[in-house]
């Protein structure tokens, strides 16, 4: 497969027929009608997203020496139902209302109970089927992980990362939950939370996942590029994510401008500029920080400070030395010059997104 968009193209439309097919399997469409919402639900989590997770699995596989074969993509695939499990559960922690632009999985099923007049509470009913679905789609991303057709002697030798990483993405949602509730929110915190919940699972995890397939073990200079590139891209995401958290346009990245704000985030960028605020634009912070109420003016308010107290260009200047760093780490691995050209596209992607 080529690395320019076409390429990327091909791998996320395999990546689509894999979930499609796969989906379709275990919740067909014209199936019982009960099932259908949750069908529904499913369908409207994996019809969008960047497919990055697979890509880096994917990109690893072929830098390990692998070629394509349909079974590849169907395990790289099944990181997506990984995620989708995680957007589940961390929008029903996090309130969210929206999930790219559409209504968060226990906002559809809370709109459905009430729309047919049903007894009981109409959020708990919400929150309790989310909790469902997402417990299915982790489920279904442990099964097309194993029955992706890639050979036996593959998948037991990447099965200790397969299990450590869905591991490490729930103790990261621990933690996060215990972020906001001490109120800690140092950077190194803030740090340790992104890279549990985000940064490793996102790309470090996925390429070891795609290197340990080819290779059938792992050899010192895969966790030299896994830590090396693949840490240092993810907490490089993970800042462009708190960026976009609160001052990204709407329109791209489907919630609410300011939406981390109203949620009480405990991110790298509040962590940066509580460090450098004045005692009272630290007050104001967190007075307003975690307000569901919070409007325009306050959202605006907050990101005056922000950017008043040099944060969000801290973690610009951040984003961009990890990226420096991930980049140099990739250029001295004996990957193939394909893979490097892939895997330096996706780093850039990744920390430059807008969405």
């Amino acid at each position: 497969m080529t690395t320019d968009a076409a390429g990327m193209e091909i791998l996320r439309a395999q990546v689509e027929r894999a979930l499609a097919e796969f989906v379709e399997r275990k919740l067909p469409a014209g199936g019982e009608p009960e099932f259908a919402p949750l069908r529904t639900a499913a369908d409207a989590l994996l019809s969008g997203g960047k497919r990055l997770r697979p890509a880096f699995c994917y990109w690893g596989w072929r830098g390990a020496g692998g070629t394509d074969v349909p079974a590849v993509f169907t395990a790289a695939a099944s990181l997506e139902l990984l995620q989708a499990s995680a957007l589940v559960h961390d929008d029903v922690m996090d309130k969210s209302d929206l999930r790219r632009g559409m209504p968060s999985a226990h906002r559809r099923f809370q709109a459905m109970h009430e729309e047919a007049g049903w007894h009981g509470s109409s959020g708990q009913f919400g929150e309790g089927a989310a909790i469902l679905l997402g417990n299915l789609l982790l489920l279904w991303s442990g099964e097309m992980w194993r029955t992706s057709g890639l050979p036996r002697e593959a998948l037991d030798a990447a099965r200790p990362v397969h299990d450590h990483m869905r591991s490490e993405l729930m103790c990261g949602q621990y933690l996060d939950l215990l972020e906001q509730a001490t109120g800690e929110n140092t950077f190194d915190s803030a740090l340790r939370v992104a890279l549990f919940k985000s940064g490793r699972y996102s790309v470090e995890q996925p390429l070891r996942l795609g290197l340990v397939l080819a290779a059938r073990q792992e050899a010192p200079w895969m966790d030299e590029l896994c830590t090396g590139y693949g840490q240092r891209v993810g907490i490089a995401f993970q800042l462009r994510d708190d960026i976009l958290g609160v001052f990204g346009d709407p329109a791209r990245t489907g919630k609410p401008a300011g939406d981390d704000l109203r949620e009480g985030k405990r991110t790298m960028l509040v962590a940066r500029t509580l460090a450098a605020a004045s005692p009272a634009a630290a007050a104001t912070v967190r007075r307003l920080l975690g307000d569901p109420d919070l409007d325009e003016q306050g959202v605006a308010e907050l990101r005056g400070i922000i950017e008043d107290t040099g944060a969000l260009q801290e973690c610009e200047d951040l984003i961009a030395g990890y990226l420096s760093q991930a980049l140099a780490t990739l250029d001295a691995a004996p990957v193939t010059p394909e893979a490097r050209e892939a895997l330096t596209e996706l780093a850039i992607a990744a920390t430059s997104r807008k969405t």
